[in-house]
């Protein structure tokens, strides 16, 4: 679940691809419960990278934090981050819940991560990760988003299969798309 400002300045500022950009959003794996395990996760990208920041917590202390009630996990650097960027934007409430089936392969003793997210989708009713994985597709029937996470380079045997399959590097983002998908359909009904 993605939070924002409700004028969406987050996702907004997003779309236009600047150099530095953040987000912060709850997770979960699976449908959640109150006291399951869940992470509220910092996403920043500078100049192409990716850096995530985050803290495990459970969906009423992540409530509590937000209602400027509590606190979100014990003191550290990444807990004061994660506040900062709460005060910082002051009013986030929850904005779009973005839900998709990965599948995630990892390279042992090395630093590949492969994920392929089949059947993203979104909603902006209903915001909770505890209802349902209901939500409007993202994506065309059948088609998925595959990710390549590496830190260094992308080894040589996996680029020879990328080019043999003719997949090329792109950007996209489920929160953005959905933002714009949403955006066009409130146009459409005017």
């Amino acid at each position: 679940m993605y939070y924002d400002t409700p004028d969406y300045r987050l996702v907004k500022a997003s779309i236009e691809k600047p150099p530095f950009k953040e987000k912060i959003r709850l997770r979960s794996y699976g449908m959640a419960t109150e006291t399951s395990k869940v992470y509220l996760e910092l996403k920043r990208k500078a100049y192409g990278i990716v850096y995530k920041r985050r803290v495990q917590s459970n969906i009423p202390a992540v409530k509590k934090f937000f209602d400027r009630e509590g606190e979100i996990c014990a003191d550290g650097q990444i807990a004061r981050e994660i506040v900062y960027f709460r005060d910082y934007y002051q009013n986030l409430v929850p904005a779009c819940l973005i839900i998709y089936d990965r599948q995630a392969y990892f390279e042992p003793g090395g630093d590949l991560r492969l994920t392929i997210d089949h059947n993203p989708r979104y909603r902006v009713k209903d915001l909770n990760l505890t209802t349902s994985m209901e939500g409007i597709s993202l994506l065309p029937e059948g088609s998925g988003i595959l990710e390549v996470k590496v830190q260094e380079a992308v080894p040589m045997w996996l680029s020879a299969i990328l080019a043999e399959g003719k997949i090329y590097k792109g950007s996209f983002s489920k929160y953005g798309t959905a933002y714009k998908m949403q955006a066009l359909k409130a146009m459409q009904e005017r």
